[in-house]
């Protein structure tokens, strides 16, 4: 901490932010962050804080991993940026070649970097369609793949991420998208599979026609949307759908990969191995990163020049990646990530017993959730519950957040690297609000 962050008062800071910084950026703490080491941030006042956000699922591997700190270290001492597109260099490369390796399927892969995620998302985007010569984009109701107008026009929920920022793209559509949690009553699983996988061959006759449509983009968990997990036989559906019809499978992996689930990308799970995978987030355990991967003849799809941008796949971001994928393997994250879920969930299944506001709880690996209500029976959401918990936790030492489109999700986003201690402290912290 530098002697001018410590001169100056939160709430002095808490000012200069009103003052200077955009009200469109929102923060769900304003306490100032200082340090973060592991799961746990400090703030400037010295309170701690454990950490079940992770900065929205980017820091599987935690805040300055030693080996991330290091890495990064020794690429700002060799090289910053040259710019990829003027000169190439060992990193990016490096790195290209252990994610094609790591990524599910025997086919040929090649990959390209960029920046966010919705940039990863928008260059699927531009392969699929310069592939398949279609315009069409589908997407599902209550996705989320980012900001930019494309992606925006892909994502569904319109408070706060769209509303006002129209007109949007043209030629993109969203398809239904299971939530066995909200299935009418009395139906099975298996019943409602075959209801929304008719839903689904449906909207393509009343939506758009398969012959128009580029690419399909689905996220094998639903992250804004609420965590929702759809069936193997639904995504094993599309992509059977997608392969009939020429169209390209993108699993946006952005928030679900690199260990969260309990595999690398959470598709993994699913038995289905598609076309373009789109990753970020905790790729590079918090630099600016993301990227896409796919079939060769996808990528190689676009001339020289057509995919890239001045700061894609900077040296820093690859070389903290490379590290990460150690990371993951030396430490066990994979087998961390499904031990971690497991204690939320025992957890989560003791509260239901106590709270009947707790609807629903749902996770693969350590992607978890609670869903909460305002009555069982009628399972109908409570938005301002969840955030009065989500505010107890932050209050009180724990950063949590909620999604959902109707807000009444409440999420978990640990890094994979917490104690068994830590995670049980913080969720000490949130039974505690549960109970406020």
């Amino acid at each position: 901490m530098s002697q001018t962050t410590a001169s100056i008062t939160t709430a002095q800071w808490q000012q200069k932010r009103d003052q200077f910084v955009s009200k469109g950026v929102s923060n769900g703490n304003r306490s100032l962050a200082v340090k973060g080491v592991g799961a746990e941030l400090y703030d400037l006042d010295g309170r701690r804080f454990i950490d079940f956000a992770g900065a929205i699922g980017t820091l599987n591997v935690g805040h300055s991993h030693p080996k991330v700190v290091k890495a990064v270290k020794r690429q700002a001492e060799e090289l910053i940026h040259p710019g990829f597109n003027v000169m190439m260099y060992p990193s990016y490369i490096e790195l290209a070649e252990k994610l094609c390796g790591i990524a599910p399927g025997g086919h040929e892969k090649k990959a390209i970097f960029l920046n966010s995620g919705a940039e990863a998302v928008e260059n699927a985007v531009k392969i699929a369609r310069k592939y398949t010569k279609r315009q069409g984009v589908v997407s599902f109701t209550r996705g989320f793949h980012g900001r930019t107008n494309m992606t925006m026009s892909m994502t569904s929920k319109v408070k706060p991420y769209k509303f006002g920022f129209g007109p949007f793209a043209s030629e993109v559509y969203q398809a239904p998208f299971p939530y066995y949690y909200q299935k009418p009553a009395g139906m099975s699983d298996e019943s409602y599979d075959d209801m929304i996988i008719q839903a689904f061959n449906d909207f393509f006759i009343a939506s758009v026609a398969p012959e128009t449509v580029a690419c399909v983009v689905m996220e094998p968990v639903q992250g804004e949307g609420g965590f929702i997990i759809p069936s193997k036989r639904f995504v094993q559906h599309v992509a059977s759908f997608c392969k009939e019809h020429g169209i390209v499978f993108v699993a946006d992996e952005i928030q679900t990969g690199f260990a969260r689930t309990g595999t690398y990308f959470a598709i993994e799970h699913f038995d289905v191995v598609p076309d373009l995978i789109t990753i970020s987030k905790s790729l590079a355990a918090g630099l600016p990163l993301s990227g896409v991967i796919g079939r060769a003849e996808m990528l190689d799809a676009a001339a020289p020049g057509e995919l890239g941008g001045t700061y894609a796949g900077s040296p820093l971001g690859c070389a903290a990646a490379l590290a990460v994928l150690d990371i993951i393997e030396e430490e066990g994250l994979n087998e961390r990530s499904e031990k971690i879920g497991k204690t939320i969930e025992n957890k989560a299944y003791e509260w239901k017993q106590e709270f009947p506001f707790i609807g629903d709880i749902r996770r693969l690996g350590a992607m978890a959730a609670i869903e909460i209500v305002k009555d069982p029976d009628t399972r109908e959401p409570d938005k301002a519950k969840a955030a009065a918990i989500a505010s107890y936790a932050n209050q009180n030492g724990l950063l949590l957040l909620t999604a959902g489109i109707n807000g009444n999700i409440i999420r978990f986003l640990t890094p994979l690297v917490i104690s068994d201690s830590l995670l049980n402290e913080g969720l000490s912290i949130l039974e505690a609000g549960l109970r406020a």
